[in-house]
């Protein structure tokens, strides 16, 4: 056998996978929140060029930090970001994780409207006890999230942290959010997902909990 394993104690595996990040993040000029942020998505990702690709409104990080401390809920559009999430560490707070893409009302709906089912949902679920949109996965729920938050009061609509990932409008739902929403966390691009979103949350949890 060629290949050198690592030698390292199961606990110590994320703390040195963090230093690994740190070390070949390189020089910045980020504040200490955005950073670890954008740290936790490379660590789902292994994927260096969210480095570049992230963006963050003014104030998007504390407004998030507030919805968990405030013990509101987190809406997602697919269930992998809902299973990501550390729902232990919102449920200390008395928020709770909502997604219903799989709920047959929303199947029929979605069907009788001619949209998506993750469209549907977040047309369906906004409701006030909402804090943080997590969308990981359609396009076509973030541009229904922009909409609906829209018609809300900039100052206490929800924080929405979308990332799509795909081909068709992944991109172009990102550059909508950025240009239509106040208060957001995304990424540039085709690239994000549901670890992506979740990694996101999770990175947040971990703030609020500081």
């Amino acid at each position: 056998m060629t290949v050198q394993l690592q030698q390292i104690a199961p606990t110590e595996i994320e703390a040195e996978s963090f230093r690994i990040i740190s070390a070949e993040f390189g020089p910045h000029d980020l504040d200490e929140k955005t950073f670890r942020v954008i740290q936790r998505v490379i660590h789902a990702t292994g994927d260096f060029t969210f480095r570049d690709s992230m963006r963050f409104a003014p104030g998007a990080i504390e407004r998030g930090i507030k919805a968990i401390r405030d013990g509101k809920d987190i809406l997602t559009d697919v269930t992998m970001v809902a299973a990501g999430i550390g729902k232990a560490m919102l449920g200390k707070w008395g928020g709770k994780v909502i997604c219903r893409v799989a709920d047959p009302e929303i199947a029929t709906l979605a069907a009788t409207r001619k949209k998506t089912r993750s469209e549907v949902a977040i047309e369906m679920c906004l409701e006030p006890n909402i804090g943080i949109i997590a969308l990981g996965n359609a396009p076509t729920a973030l541009v229904q999230a922009i909409r609906s938050v829209a018609s809300l009061n900039p100052e206490t609509a929800p924080l929405i942290v979308g990332v799509p990932v795909g081909f068709v409008n992944a991109t172009e739902s990102k550059a909508l959010l950025i240009e239509e929403n106040n208060c957001y966390i995304t990424s540039l691009g085709r690239k994000g997902g549901s670890p992506v979103a979740a990694a996101i949350i999770n990175a947040l949890l971990r703030l609020a909990a500081e």
